[in-house]
């Protein structure tokens, strides 16, 4: 049963991150934190520590971080309680993923009852497929030519991140062309899924 926090910009609303904390069902200095990154340069690097500061400020010690950037293998680590996957350019993160090896190894944690945190295309990744990432006026640029589009399908849900007002009738349009639910998340919210239960935080 799959247990996923999809969010646009992870803890920022500390009543998100107070949540997460309460589902997790074990202390927080026992619970250890995996974090996923492709941090290609200074300013994502920036982006990436200030997600390890976050997580730090609610109380956890017990991070690793992969910069897949510079670590082209699969960890070599004991299961991580949490699986924390930042964002970026979703094609190209979902690409990285898959020529490491890590998606195959955070689909089978996460299966098995690791707790997913998604930021941005990282909850992209979790949904059916991440075609949404390049829809819009906001959306990212597929410059790999990434063809197969296909996500972890954690949920049946495609997460639309950093939504405002003037999005609106994007979003509703890509609704319209799919069969699968859509759901904007501005950078205060996000989707708590347990199981089949789904909840907007």
């Amino acid at each position: 049963m799959s247990r996923l926090f999809l969010t646009s910009a992870g803890f920022v609303n500390r009543k998100i991150g107070e949540r997460f904390i309460l589902e997790l069902g074990k202390p927080v200095s026992d619970t250890r934190i995996l974090i996923v990154a492709y941090a290609k340069n200074p300013k994502e690097e920036f982006f990436v520590n200030e997600s390890k500061k976050e997580i730090e400020e609610l109380g956890f010690k017990n991070i690793d971080v992969v910069n897949m950037q510079n670590d082209v293998d699969v960890p070599d680590l004991s299961s991580p309680d949490v699986i924390y996957v930042c964002g970026g350019n979703t094609f190209a993160i979902l690409n990285k993923l898959r020529e490491t090896g890590l998606d195959k190894f955070i689909i089978e944690k996460v299966n098995s009852g690791v707790v997913y945190v998604g930021v941005s295309a990282g909850s992209i990744i979790a949904g059916p497929n991440i075609e949404i990432a390049g829809w819009g006026s906001e959306g990212d640029k597929n410059e790999i030519g990434l063809e197969d589009l296909t996500g972890f399908q954690f949920a049946d849900i495609a997460v639309f991140p950093h939504y405002h007002e003037e999005l609106k009738s994007e979003v509703l349009e890509f609704k319209n062309k799919v069969n699968y639910r859509v759901e904007p998340l501005t950078n205060d919210q996000a989707i708590f899924v347990n199981g089949d239960n789904e909840e907007i935080l």
